[in-house]
């Protein structure tokens, strides 16, 4: 394997100083409303007002007089505040989706709080001792829970209908372990069973394994996508979508489920597939069939070893005040799912963690970058471990993780790689001692991000890692192509690698 030419400290030091100021420039607050209501993912008239729906269950007039004390007339002008109605589907006119206090948003056009990318922004933040805004991002995914019903894919009316990966316990014991703020970290515990229980319930919960699924609860084309996702011929993605279906033959699913064939149009399925598929935070990738619209019938390995942290975090956190058999409750449901985990996600012939197909009974053979979760979140057994190392080789590109073994034209398969995953596969191998495996995916991102920065200036969203660049438009062709900049949690994955690293030059 190439090792990397090292970086040298001047490299890193701007580095972190680019960061360090870019936190600056992705809080949102309420000074900055205007900016984050403003959303290039939908069509907007330029003399209409852009909406803010503040949450049923708030003292909409109070926020109004709180909000008109932080915006010029101006701004608040060219605002409109209105109560969110009790039913998602009443809502007419989309808008953005009240939050009391500061957030980081990624970055480019996701102008907006994300929930999975919230964990890695968040390990940033403490790495930077941005202590407040790391409470703030922390506060605002609890303050969605108690106020919207769950972590939503992101703070829009449009993401009501979905969530995304649970990442909010790691996140709660991440800045407890800073702040020490037991009476804080009680006041969470309601918080974090409610969202819990949003994942082990039906419809997310698939009763006969035990292990849950993603599933959005809306209907149709996703509104964001219909307007923004278009090629320079102006065809959206969905367009695309059917083309593909008219041209190629697939085999992974029957395919009449998601398009009619003689009417040329996709399946209220497909468009259900197509949300939840978002929900995952994987948008897009054929690791669920083409497009991932098969996935409402699979078990995948993140989202269930996620759960599995959730539990044991719950259980530590009960431990942290004493409540020795809420507790073992907690670790006794973190036993139960490592045992459905290994019995159905562990593919024992191919040594890695494959997604389980409800239907068949059988796990879906396509390699993804989610086999390390189980290592990173401490549920493999060594041996397990070791066989993923094994295939080590399968993901292991010039420039860090590849997110699958395909090439799809999706941003979530080959040859990308991101930097969330890249920390999970690292962290994991370094968790059961795989330290040189470690350490050398580490240095392969670091020197790819940081001599990328060098030629743009910029960190971005996601990396082509076989050619060790920025520039992947070209070579998506579904969903939106571009590369965003910020950006949030290729920030927050850079100070964790650098800082485990032992600062090493």
């Amino acid at each position: 394997m190439t090792t990397p030419p090292a970086l040298t400290t001047a490299q890193i030091d701007t580095v972190r100083a680019h960061i360090k100021k870019t936190w600056k420039t992705l809080t949102r607050s309420h000074e900055h409303l205007l900016q984050s209501a403003k959303d290039t993912k939908l069509d907007h008239k330029t003399e209409t007002p852009w909406i803010v729906y503040i949450s049923p269950s708030e003292d909409c007039p109070n926020i109004q007089s709180v909000l008109e004390r932080s915006l010029s007339a101006k701004d608040m002008q060219r605002l409109q505040i209105r109560t969110l109605p009790t039913e998602a589907e009443a809502i007419k006119e989309h808008g953005l989706l009240y939050l009391p206090g500061p957030y980081i948003v990624p970055g480019g056009r996701f102008n907006e709080m994300y929930g999975w990318d919230s964990y890695f922004i968040l390990l940033g933040l403490l790495r930077d001792e941005e202590w407040e805004l790391a409470q703030n991002q922390v506060d605002q995914l609890l303050y969605q829970v108690q106020h919207y019903g769950t972590i939503l894919n992101s703070n829009r009316t449009y993401m009501l209908s979905r969530s995304q990966p649970p990442v909010l316990s790691m996140m709660v014991l991440a800045l407890f372990q800073h702040t020490q703020d037991e009476e804080w970290l009680k006041s969470t515990i309601p918080i974090l069973e409610q969202f819990y229980y949003y994942w082990v319930v039906p419809p997310h919960l698939n009763p006969a394994t035990g292990l849950s699924r993603f599933y959005a609860f809306g209907e149709g084309p996703a509104p964001e996508v219909l307007f923004s996702e278009r090629d320079e011929e102006g065809r959206s993605h969905y367009d695309r979508v059917k083309e593909y279906y008219k041209t190629f033959e697939v085999e992974d699913y029957d395919v009449s489920l998601y398009y009619n064939r003689e009417k040329d149009e996709l399946t209220h399925l497909f468009y259900k597939g197509d949300r939840t598929m978002r929900e995952s935070g994987f948008d897009i990738t054929n690791r669920f069939g083409p497009f991932s619209a098969d996935i409402l019938h699979y078990a995948p390995v993140c989202l269930n070893s996620l759960l599995y942290q959730v539990e044991q975090d719950l259980g530590q956190i009960h431990n942290i005040f004493g409540n020795s058999e809420l507790q073992k409750q907690w670790r006794d449901r973190a036993d139960i799912r490592r045992d459905r985990i290994d019995k159905c996600l562990w593919d024992e012939e191919q040594g890695l963690y494959l997604d389980y197909h409800f239907q068949s009974g059988e796990r879906r053979r396509y390699e993804f970058a989610t086999t390390f979760y189980p290592l990173w979140l401490g549920i493999a057994s060594q041996a397990q471990a070791q066989r993923v190392v094994e295939n080590l080789s399968l993901f292991e590109a010039p420039g860090g993780i590849f997110t699958s073994t395909r090439v799809t034209g999706n941003q979530w398969d080959a040859p990308f790689g991101w930097a969330p995953l890249t920390l999970i596969a690292v962290q994991g191998l370094h968790r059961y001692g795989f330290h040189t495996e470690g350490d050398r995916i580490a240095n392969k991102f670091l020197a790819m991000v940081i001599k990328e920065f060098g030629r743009h200036n910029t960190l971005v969203e996601k990396y082509d890692v076989e050619r060790c660049s920025a520039n992947v438009s070209d070579e998506i062709c579904f969903g939106y192509s571009s590369n965003e900049v910020g950006f949030g949690w290729t920030n927050g994955v850079i100070l964790e690698l650098l800082a485990a690293d032992g600062k090493k030059v």
